[in-house]
């Protein structure tokens, strides 16, 4: 069963590549969905797939690329959107 997380990344997130990071591990996962940075500093993903694959991707959500200090990982179930591919939303 396909379901979709949405996922809030705290720390220092934003100018690390975290986006790109994330759309790169999500892709390899095969997970649909969407990445975009917060004006709270934050990174916003809408992650859609299988449950235990969206658990591996959770995981590495809590790392992220070398660069990033993650401090928190919000993780809430949400409507399913049907999302296709995995793109970053640039604002």
């Amino acid at each position: 069963m396909i379901i979709h997380y949405q996922i809030k990344v705290e720390g220092k997130v934003q100018g690390v590549f975290y986006r790109v990071s994330t759309q790169k591990k999500a892709k390899e996962l095969g997970l649909n969905g969407i990445v975009k940075n917060q004006e709270d500093g934050s990174v916003e993903i809408e992650a859609e797939g299988k449950e235990d694959v969206l658990q591996e991707f959770i995981e590495w959500c809590k790392k992220g690329p070398l660069l990033a200090k993650v401090t928190s990982v919000l993780v809430e179930r949400k409507d399913f959107q049907n999302y296709t591919g995995f793109e970053i939303a640039y604002s």
